[in-house]
C-alpha cells in the first residue's frame, strides 16, 4: 500500500474514531480533497461549554494533498436553537488552499524541563499550530481622538487590520501524546510543501 493511500485510509479511520458525525465530516473532507491523495492529516475533536452551560462539540480536520491544504470545521448546534426544528444540527465548512497561497506556518512548542531536552527523543507536551494564507482579515475601527478630554472635534477613525489565521492548540493532557506528535508531523509536512516554489 502506498504512503498516500495509507494516509487517506488513516484519515478516514481518524475521523471515524473521533465519533463526531463521521459520515458527515468525512464526506465534506473527501469532497474537498477530490481525486488527490492525502499526504498528511490532523483530526482534532473537542468540546467546550457555552454561556448557557451546554456542551458544544466541534471537529477540525486538516488534510495535506500534493497541491493543497484542505481545512474543514464542523460545529454542532444543540436541539432547540432553531425555531423550526427541535433536532440538533451541524454546520460544516471546508476550504482548499493552494500551497503557493500559504504565507506562513508557525509551530509553538511547549517543552517541560528544557535542560533535560534530547533532540529526537523529548516531545513537546503542547503545540500551537498557526497557518496563514492572508485571505481573511478582521478590522477593528474606533473613533480617533486627540487625547484632550475637553475636545469634541471629529478626528475621524482609527483602526487595525488583523489577519484571521487558522490556529489550533493540542496538548498532551487533553488529546494525548499521539495527537501532539501528529500535529508536529503535519506542521513539518506542511512547511516542507509550502517551501517549494
Amino acid at each position: 500500500m502506498s504512503e498516500t493511500k495509507a494516509a487517506s485510509d488513516g484519515l478516514q479511520a481518524a475521523i471515524e474514531r473521533s465519533g463526531y458525525y463521521p459520515g458527515l465530516v468525512y464526506d465534506a473532507v473527501s469532497s474537498a480533497v477530490g481525486p488527490e491523495s492525502v499526504v498528511s492529516y490532523v483530526v482534532i475533536h473537542d468540546a467546550h461549554f457555552d454561556p448557557a452551560m451546554e456542551v458544544r462539540r466541534h471537529v477540525t480536520v486538516m488534510a495535506l494533498t500534493p497541491t493543497r491544504l484542505v481545512y474543514s470545521h464542523t460545529d454542532e448546534y444543540p436541539a432547540g436553537e432553531s425555531e423550526t426544528d427541535s433536532r440538533p444540527q451541524a454546520e460544516t465548512s471546508t476550504e482548499a488552499v493552494r500551497h503557493s497561497r500559504i504565507s506562513s506556518v508557525a509551530l509553538t512548542r511547549v517543552v517541560p524541563d528544557p535542560a533535560a531536552y534530547q533532540p529526537g527523543v523529548t516531545m513537546p507536551t503542547e503545540v500551537v499550530l498557526t497557518i496563514g494564507w492572508n485571505v481573511l482579515s478582521h478590522i477593528e475601527i474606533e473613533p480617533a481622538h486627540c487625547g484632550d478630554e475637553n475636545c469634541d472635534a471629529d478626528h475621524g477613525y482609527a483602526g487595525t487590520i488583523t489577519a484571521d489565521d487558522l490556529t489550533v492548540r493540542v496538548s498532551e493532557a487533553a488529546e494525548g501524546p499521539d495527537a501532539v506528535q501528529q500535529v508536529v508531523a503535519f506542521a513539518q509536512a506542511l512547511a516542507e510543501a509550502t517551501s517549494r516554489p
